[in-house]
């Protein structure tokens, strides 16, 4: 099994769960997850290619309620 989380740059990403068969279908996967506003990253795992993703916080709402 994977590793669930995975740093890289200092920055902390999680697995999204899948095994992907070839680096094309994970960069498929990838993208999405970009125009989602994801930052997202490629391992490889013995003859799997995973997917580490983390959330790009832009915009942080204090609640004071």
């Amino acid at each position: 099994m994977a590793e669930t989380a995975r740093f890289f740059d200092g920055k902390k990403y999680l697995w999204d769960g899948q095994e992907y068969a070839t680096e094309e279908a994970a960069r498929e996967v990838e993208r999405e997850y970009t125009e989602n506003r994801f930052e997202a990253r490629l391992w490889r795992e013995a003859e799997q290619v995973l997917l580490y993703t983390r959330r790009v916080v832009t915009e942080v709402v204090v609640d004071e309620g």
